[in-house]
């Protein structure tokens, strides 16, 4: 149920700022005009003058507000802390809260001062349903926050069930092999996720203005929350960035809902990941899994998906540079350092520092074993170095994290026996929380980081700790460096952590090569002083420009950029539950209105038909690909009528189009790669070329073979004119490779020979140069003109990239008799161009699938047959029955 406190956003009056700023303009006020006023959100909002006259009367009463540009910021938890008092309740700021982090760098440091930031997400704390209308109502105004109160067995099932159990697990490689490891899926658990999911969509759906508000989802926790705000608003700007690690195809295939998953974040817009290698395995499951392409546009990676650009960003996040030299400035941390000082250094210690997570992904055992082992074969360190392991409460609970607490108490315990002296203890474990300036001061003492994670999604330590290292004139000071003093630092970070590609100067292990990261420890502890300034001053040079501020404002420009085009496509939603995804489509592409068809069919006498075979009249993935006696009744019937002349244009080979439709009395053929022609069944097969020399097949095959050979699942198939080397059934990443590599070969060797080499979808094709479709169509039209014949009717139909030749030879024909120009067709011709699927298409109109196409043909094919008048354009019965409705509004 929706709180009071929102049901009536009008009421909000304004609060003070929560933080100690600016009073906070009111939240609901200034934007309720305009969300009233946009199309489609309130029904029957015109219907009375009075209605429209107070709606300006509002919106002329706050126009003294400028508009300002607004962030929604959607995140598990909100960027405050709570604590529980007599009467109520007390909020502030968590500072350590990257959400929170966020606005302060975008507002200091970006040109973003004016951006008004909304938060919606849950607390940390169980606040009383009695409570629920005073917390909100107090967040949302001192604090832009928009709590989401979850029940507790919902939260424990959405957080600690689907979210730890199931998805953490699995985004960090762990596949769920026994209970233990991540535990078997649990529907239960996965309509928990989902609930909350459409908990937190309501939430939005309370303060968004959709035609002018930025929504920025966060984390994993909420992946499927795309599709319910693409369901509500067909054009809202919503960007996505994940956090955490997203694993290779073949782990994430294992995941029951991936599915669902996948076509839930490409209802977003722009969706961020921290590294490369994330990107690229979030798009290897989208083409292995849903069979969609990607291609770079001008340096953006980019998905076609139902007409929609879905761009991919990939940008590590950074620190808050201004909280981390604000923490150093603490006369606290001064006075921590000292005490660090005095506790190592001046006993001539060199310090060795880990600050991690306690859970089964932090490697904290598995960098014991490296520093046990550095102990053993490097006895020259004994006594000299302490690694200190500072290990912070693990986010998530269960028995995987005590085992590893106990492992590494047990750990510590024997390297401190085995190495230890009086006055010498080699590990030190530190698994209380500490305060930030404490931290700060370890990373100011420490020689060297040590951050060995085995699977980590971003991991800001390294950063952090060289913010700290180059330190200020305190710290300076504190530890008897001059002006001029040149800082060094040093890191041993796992390959496996999101923030290793960015960190070029640092010493990269597998953390699960124990003697390769006790080198690493040797090595950072013996090198040189210079080359640790050199490493330092690099990384220092990268970290310092690429803070928070930087990823964030980098993210909203993309997002602006992604959302430019929104208003200018015309969208409808499709599909249920999580299916559901948004068509979005040039305005002047429409489905075709088998009414407008059957009409205009019924108003002409010269009409030509084209139509395409694979991918139109039989589907694609039909494995037997000859036609059925259905396809081949339905075309005779409609060759039958005497006014109608019907082409099948297809890249087929001569000899297969001869064989497969020889009981069609009078369908003309065309088989593209050779420009053959055949109007009727009684007539020979006309060539509408000189007869081509196709010596070069004895060049391209070979080649060809030789990546069959090493390709499974590939074949070659020989059209007379024409060879192409198919890869549909084979891995599609392997096979796309493969395809690359042979389209160069083949342009490489073929080029003196008058052939063209062409990538289509799972195909290379080799054919004569010019040979295409729309010649073929060209040929058909001005035979037609010699004969003295015009066509008033014209249907075309296809589904891919050959036949968009083919449309525009017809577009381009139509266009020059609408203008009484030179034109093949009649200055009134009736033109259907239409493609198969909603995509980009030079067709104005399409059809869902094959199946729609042969409805289609059979109803006009019920048109000709049938003798009786039907002046009122209706369609006959028989016609009737066979044509589907036009379901989809235009």
């Amino acid at each position: 149920m929706v709180s009071r406190s929102y049901s009536n956003l009008l009421e909000l009056a304004s609060g003070g700022g929560g933080g100690g700023g600016e009073p906070l303009p009111p939240l609901g006020r200034r934007r309720v005009p305009r969300v009233v006023t946009a199309s489609g959100i309130v029904p029957d909002l015109d219907a009375s003058d009075d209605d429209a006259d107070a709606a300006s009367a509002a919106s002329d009463h706050y126009s003294c507000h400028a508009p300002r540009e607004r962030v929604i910021i959607v995140a598990n938890q909100l960027p405050v802390r709570a604590s529980r008092r007599a009467g109520g309740w007390d909020f502030a700021w968590d500072e350590d809260s990257l959400l929170l982090q966020v606005r302060d760098s975008l507002r200091a440091h970006h040109g973003r001062a004016d951006v008004e930031f909304v938060y919606v997400g849950g607390l940390r704390d169980d606040v009383p349903p009695a409570d629920h209308d005073a917390v909100a109502h107090d967040l949302l105004e001192r604090f832009r926050c928009v709590p989401t109160f979850l029940p507790a067995d919902l939260h424990s099932r959405f957080y600690h069930g689907f979210c730890k159990q199931q998805l953490w697990p699995l985004f960090h490689y762990m596949l769920p092999l026994s209970p233990e490891l991540g535990g078997r899926f649990d529907r239960l658990l996965w309509q928990a996720y989902v609930s909350v999911n459409k908990i937190f969509a309501d939430k939005i759906l309370e303060v968004i203005s959709p035609e002018e508000d930025f929504v920025w989802v966060h984390d994993y926790h909420l992946m499927v929350l795309p599709t319910f705000l693409r369901k509500r608003f067909n054009r809202v700007k919503l960007g996505f960035f994940l956090h955490s690690p997203f694993p290779s195809s073949e782990i994430y295939k294992t995941l029951p809902v991936r599915e669902e998953l996948l076509r839930s974040l490409l209802n977003a817009d722009l969706i961020g990941f921290h590294t490369f290698d994330y990107a690229r395995h979030f798009l290897s499951c989208c083409s292995r899994m849903l069979g969609l392409k990607y291609e770079s546009q001008r340096g953006y990676i980019a998905l076609e998906y139902y007409g929609r650009t879905v761009t991919i960003k990939i940008l590590p996040v950074g620190v808050h540079l201004e909280q981390l030299q604000s923490v150093l400035n603490l006369p606290e941390t001064g006075v921590k350092v000292a005490e660090l000082l005095k506790q190592f250094y001046h006993r001539n210690r060199l310090l060795l520092l880990g600050v991690d997570d306690m859970d089964i992904f932090k490697g904290i055992s598995l960098k014991l074993l490296a520093f046990e082992q550095l102990l053993m074969q490097h006895p020259e360190w004994r006594g000299r170095v302490v690694l200190v392991q500072i290990a912070n409460p693990a986010r998530g609970k269960g028995k995987d994290v005590k085992e590893v607490q106990e492992e590494s108490d047990v750990m510590v315990k024997r390297i401190n026996d085995a190495f230890g002296q009086p006055d010498y203890q080699p590990v030190i474990l530190i698994d209380k929380p500490l305060q930030f300036y404490e931290r700060m001061a370890y990373y100011v003492v420490a020689e060297c980081c040590l951050v060995t994670a085995v699977r980590d999604g971003m991991n800001l330590i390294p950063y952090e700790y060289i913010i700290a290292r180059q330190g200020n004139e305190m710290i300076d000071r504190i530890l008897g460096l001059g002006p001029s003093s040149r800082k060094k630092s040093m890191l041993v970070v796992s390959e496996f952590i999101g923030c290793s590609p960015s960190l070029s100067g640092a010493i990269r292990v597998n953390p699960w090569n124990i003697d390769s990261v006790a080198d690493a420890m040797d090595s950072a502890l013996e090198m040189p002083d210079g080359e640790k300034v050199l490493r330092h001053e690099k990384h220092h040079r990268y970290v310092s420009t690429h803070d928070v501020g930087y990823w964030a404002n980098s993210f909203l420009q993309d997002l602006e950029r992604t959302c430019l085009d929104h208003n200018r496509r015309r969208c409808w939603g499709i599909g249920f539950g999580l299916k559901f995804r948004v068509v979005a489509l040039d305005p002047n592409f429409k489905k075709l209105a088998v009414e407008n068809l059957v009409s205009a069919y019924r108003r002409t006498t010269k009409r030509i038909i084209l139509l395409d075979y694979d991918g139109t009249l039989m589907p694609q993935t039909s494995f037997g690909k000859s036609p059925t006696s259905k396809t081949i009744d339905i075309l005779n019937s409609l060759c039958r009528d005497k006014n109608n002349m019907v082409f099948l244009v297809s890249t087929k080979s001569r000899t297969t189009l001869n064989e497969w439709f020889a009981p069609c009395e009078n369908l003309g053929l065309a088989a593209e790669h050779g420009y053959f022609l055949r109007l009727r069944r009684d007539e020979e097969w006309e060539t509408c070329v000189p007869v081509i020399d196709c010596s070069w097949k004895q060049i391209a095959e070979p080649v060809m073979k030789t990546y069959t050979e090493t390709t499974d699942g590939s074949t070659i198939e020989d059209k007379e004119t024409a060879i192409v080397w198919s890869y549909e059934d084979a891995d599609p990443d392997f096979g796309s490779c493969q395809a690359k590599e042979l389209h160069d070969h083949l342009e490489s060797v073929l080029s003196n020979e008058p052939v063209s080499v062409k990538a289509g979808l799972n195909h290379v094709e080799v054919k004569p140069q010019g040979v295409s479709k729309g010649v073929v169509t060209k040929r058909i039209l001005s035979m037609m003109q010699d004969r003295g014949d015009q066509p008033d009717f014209v249907l075309c139909v296809g589904d891919d990239r050959s036949d968009e030749d083919m449309f525009e030879v017809i577009t381009t024909a139509a266009a020059a008799a609408a203008t009484r120009g030179p034109s093949s067709l009649h200055p009134e011709a009736e033109v259907f161009a239409c493609t198969v699927g909603r995509k980009p298409s030079k067709a104005k109109y399409y059809l869902d699938d094959p199946a729609d196409i042969v409805r289609l043909i059979q109803g006009l094919a019920s048109v000709s047959d049938d003798q009786a008048p039907h002046d009122d354009g209706a369609l006959p019965p028989a016609a009737a029955a066979a044509v589907a409705t036009d379901t989809i509004p235009r």
